[in-house]
C-alpha cells in the first residue's frame, strides 16, 4: 500500500470529526478494500454517523489479535465494521515478483483454515465486550488470474466466519454476494481484489445501509 492510502483514513476522521460530537460513532476495520470503500460510507452517512477507519491496513486475523486493543482504544463506539480474510487465504512465496510477493503455486499459505477460526473466535469474542453492535463483512470475490489466491477460497473463508460469527450473535453484512455479481469493468484490472472507484462506492453504499440498519437509522 502507498502512503497515500496509508494516511487516507486520517482524512476521514477529520472531515467527520468537526460537529459530531452528538452522532452515533462507527469504526471500520479492515484491510484496503476497506480504505477504498471508507470514503463513501462517510459521505452516505454524513450528518447521520461519524465514521471512522483504524490507521492503515488491517491485514490479516494475525495483526488483528495483535493490533486489536489499539485500534478499538477508550472510544465508546456504536457499531463496529469489521472483516479479514483476503490477506488470510493469500499464499506468499519471497522470490515471487508479485506485489506483495503473492504466488499461489510456490506460495505458503497465511493463515490455515483451522487457524482462521480459532483467530476469529478471540477476535469476535473481544469486540463483543465493547458493547457496540457488531457487523462482520464477508470477505470480497477472488477473481479468476489473482497471483496469490484461489478462486473459490474466498467462499470456504466466509462458510468458517458464518459459523463463528452465528455463534456469537454477530449481524454478516454479504459483501461476496454483492461482489461476486461485479461486472469486469468495476476492478482495477483483471486478476485484481481491488476495486475502481465506482466498485467502492457501491460497496460502501451497502456498508452504510447495513450501518444505519444497526442503527435503526
Amino acid at each position: 500500500m502507498n502512503a497515500k492510502l496509508l494516511f487516507f483514513p486520517f482524512l476521514f476522521v477529520l472531515s467527520t470529526a468537526l460537529g459530531a460530537k452528538d452522532l452515533p460513532k462507527a469504526l471500520l476495520i479492515g484491510d484496503s478494500i476497506s480504505i477504498g470503500y471508507t470514503p463513501h460510507v462517510v459521505v452516505a452517512l454524513k450528518g447521520k454517523v461519524e465514521v471512522i477507519h483504524h490507521r492503515g491496513n488491517a491485514q490479516h486475523t494475525g495483526t488483528g489479535l495483535k493490533m486489536l486493543d489499539r485500534w478499538v482504544g477508550k472510544t465508546q463506539w456504536d457499531v463496529i465494521h469489521f472483516n479479514w480474510g483476503l490477506w488470510d487465504l493469500c499464499y506468499r512465496h519471497p522470490q515471487s515478483k508479485s506485489q506483495g510477493r503473492r504466488d499461489k503455486k510456490r506460495g505458503t499459505l497465511t493463515t490455515s483454515l483451522e487457524q482462521y477460526e480459532k483467530n476469529l473466535e478471540q477476535l469476535a469474542s473481544r469486540l463483543k465486550k465493547t458493547k457496540a453492535k457488531l457487523i462482520w463483512a464477508h470477505t470480497s470475490t477472488v477473481p479468476e488470474g489473482e497471483d496469490g489466491r484461489k478462486v473459490g477460497d474466498d467462499d470456504k473463508y466466509n462458510e468458517v466466519a458464518a459459523r463463528v460469527m452465528k455463534k456469537h450473535g454477530i449481524r454478516i453484512n454479504d459483501l461476496n454476494s454483492l461482489t461476486d455479481d461485479f461486472p469486469p469493468e468495476l476492478f482495477v484490472k483483471p486478476g485484481d481484489v481491488h476495486y475502481k472507484s465506482e466498485g467502492s462506492k457501491k460497496i460502501g453504499q451497502a456498508v452504510a445501509k447495513e450501518i444505519s440498519r444497526a442503527l435503526s437509522l
